[in-house]
């Protein structure tokens, strides 16, 4: 990590602050649940724009047809081209009350 300062002593570092928000994606195959990352500054939205190919997910639920978990992960890389929608379960900000 590095970390520099500028003549009027603004800090800039690679670190990248985010949100964490929970998120229901459904890919063309299957439903997701888990966390996504947002920088503090964006929506939902902005991060989807993003010209990546795969949106990282954390705390993963498969689900299945009938809504029970398939099978869980600490993380999964959904490529983007597969998301037909992403539905927040929390506006940004705003702490999980379940």
């Amino acid at each position: 990590m590095t970390i520099e300062y500028d003549e009027k002593g603004k800090i800039y570092t690679d670190i990248i602050s985010k949100v964490s928000i929970s998120v229901t994606v459904q890919t063309t195959t299957h439903m997701l649940r888990g966390q996504m990352h947002v920088r503090r500054d964006q929506r939902v939205k902005d991060e989807l724009d993003l010209d990546e190919n795969f949106l990282a997910l954390t705390d993963v639920h498969v689900l299945g047809p009938d809504g029970q978990t398939l099978f869980q992960s600490p993380f999964l890389a959904v490529r983007r081209t597969h998301i037909v929608w992403v539905m927040p379960e929390q506006k940004p900000g705003e702490e999980d009350r379940s």
